[in-house]
């Protein structure tokens, strides 16, 4: 256990940004499931935006790294208009 006062706060601080790490992660993963599971077209056009948005922001915070972001935007791209 951390014995200073500056590393007990980095340890808190650390804790507190690894749960809203995983909350948002977590959440865009379902979003992108919900998504995949989605059999209409006009519907899957419709929340693909925000999903997009959705994997931006983990790139954008750091959650994930800027090429799977890409990735995943671009094989959910390719499911729009192959369904």
């Amino acid at each position: 256990m951390a014995n200073h006062k500056a590393t007990k706060k980095d340890t808190r601080q650390a804790a507190k940004r690894r749960d809203r790490n995983k909350y948002y992660g977590k959440t865009t993963r379902n979003a992108i499931r919900d998504l995949k599971t989605l059999g209409d077209t006009s519907a899957y056009t419709e929340k693909l935006p925000s999903v997009e948005s959705m994997i931006d922001k983990l790139a954008k915070r750091g959650i994930i790294h800027k090429n799977k972001a890409a990735n995943l935007k671009s094989k959910l791209a390719k499911k729009k208009v192959a369904a």
